[in-house]
């Protein structure tokens, strides 16, 4: 182009520059647009799948118009933002092809000048015209292609914020044991959520023989459920160590420390499939047998056989076609079928009925058999057989002792017992 005419080619250079500044110019104010549609896609999907899961509160609460006004504002929004951007890509695809009608323009005016001045020919006019339009053609188009690529950069920047995230921290050389006894030591263990977080455990000091019960009691906050946490290996101590069997779990392979402990929480999750699959779920080779054995121990097999398709049959979503009690014990039972040297119960019968607390009270030797038991609650009915019963509050230890111990020193937890009594005689969950 430059051997046709060094006029023409640095004006075309200029208009091809004013493209690319115009681009560079939009591309902060394009990329917090596309944030914030982004943004409004996600609040939206977000508030919408909360309210469809939640579907039974919304009914119950007669909350259908204030949900559907409340997701046509974040509708409203996401369109609104939506239109934003697409306003500001055609404005600025308008601009690039005003910029390029202009540019032919200008090159045509001032080639004719060449021409007649007899600076530049008519043929070298057509093939300055034609160089032109071969270049012109695909860099528009990769221009075009700008705003997608903006689209997908910021796209894959979201999916680096989960991506990049630290994984677990896992040792090169995991230890496995052999089997798992249920010695648990904490040293000094000290814990907070966040750097500048108060201790939710506070250099906590206990010893947890093989085979024995534990019972975790306190308000709410104590630092209770954290304990279970931190055993799991969810939670790496702040401070101080943790031990089991012996060795600090640290340097335990934690796939196969949560595969020896088995936990049932205060809302287990059942999966769509039949009371088999949810019981050997984390053993699917696990032998109708051990499954039964395990179902009987947990007050399973008692309802179960009731039932037209017995074992086979479909639990629904998330257990739907079962009550809270069912779905419990089904818990339970899964939590057995690994035979964990550690059991945890996390407020496991706080939600029961009484018959079902009653049931699952009947079986607790039996499910506590050659197994250390964690056994955390607000009810201190749930506690009283235990070997070791450890009152927390703030994350330290108050007192500890048997429930015949603790009664007779009259301290805090003779205070929350006599706070439960007082409630209505069986022991209301404490607030």
């Amino acid at each position: 182009m430059f051997l046709y005419s060094v006029k023409l080619s640095l004006v075309f250079i200029c208009f091809v520059l004013l493209v690319g500044l115009l681009y560079v110019t939009v591309t902060p104010e394009l990329r917090r647009r596309l944030q914030a549609k982004f943004q409004m896609a996600a609040q939206s999907n977000s508030y919408l799948v909360e309210t469809v899961t939640g579907i039974q509160t919304v009914k119950c609460l007669a909350l259908e118009g204030s949900v559907q006004k409340k997701w046509e504002d974040y509708l409203s929004d996401y369109v609104t933002s939506s239109f934003k951007l697409s306003t500001m890509s055609s404005i600025s695809g308008a601009i690039s092809g005003t910029f390029q009608r202009l540019m032919t323009i200008v090159v045509l005016y001032l080639g004719v000048m060449q021409v007649i001045e007899n600076k530049l020919t008519i043929g070298q006019l057509i093939a300055f015209q034609m160089f032109a339009g071969q270049f012109t053609g695909p860099f528009l188009r990769l221009v075009n292609l700008w705003n997608e690529f903006q689209q997908a950069l910021l796209a894959v920047d979201r999916i680096g914020d989960i991506l990049n995230n630290p994984t677990e921290v896992r040792t090169e050389k995991a230890i496995t044991l052999p089997d798992l006894k249920g010695a648990i030591r904490f040293e000094n263990v000290c814990f907070k959520y966040a750097p500048d977080a108060p201790y939710a455990v506070d250099r906590l000091s206990l010893d947890i023989h093989p085979g024995t019960s534990i019972g975790l009691v306190g308000r709410s906050g104590s630092g209770k459920s954290t304990i279970a946490k931190l055993i799991e290996r969810l939670y790496l101590a702040t401070e101080g160590a943790i031990f089991i069997d012996g060795v600090d779990i640290r340097h335990m392979n934690p796939t196969w420390l949560r595969y020896k402990i088995g936990v049932v929480l205060q809302e287990n999750y059942l999966f769509s499939g039949t009371v088999r699959e949810n019981i050997s779920l984390p053993r699917p080779d696990a032998a109708m047998e051990q499954i039964i054995e395990v179902s009987k121990i947990a007050g399973v097999h008692e309802f179960v056989s009731q039932l037209p398709e017995g074992y086979d049959t479909l639990v629904g979503e998330r257990g739907s076609t079962l009550s809270g009690g069912q779905k419990q014990r089904i818990a339970i039972a899964r939590a057995l079928i690994t035979n964990p040297g550690i059991l945890i119960f996390d407020e496991a019968t706080s939600s029961l009925d009484y018959e079902s607390e009653k049931l699952i009270q009947q079986n607790i030797n039996a499910i506590k058999a050659g197994r250390t038991t964690l056994i955390i609650a607000h009810r201190l009915s749930a506690v009283r057989s235990c070997d070791l019963i450890v009152a927390l509050d703030k994350g330290k230890i108050i007192e500890r002792g048997t429930h015949e111990e603790l009664m007779a020193r009259e301290g805090y937890y003779h205070y929350l017992y006599n706070q439960q009594e007082a409630g209505n005689g069986r022991g209301e969950r404490l607030t």
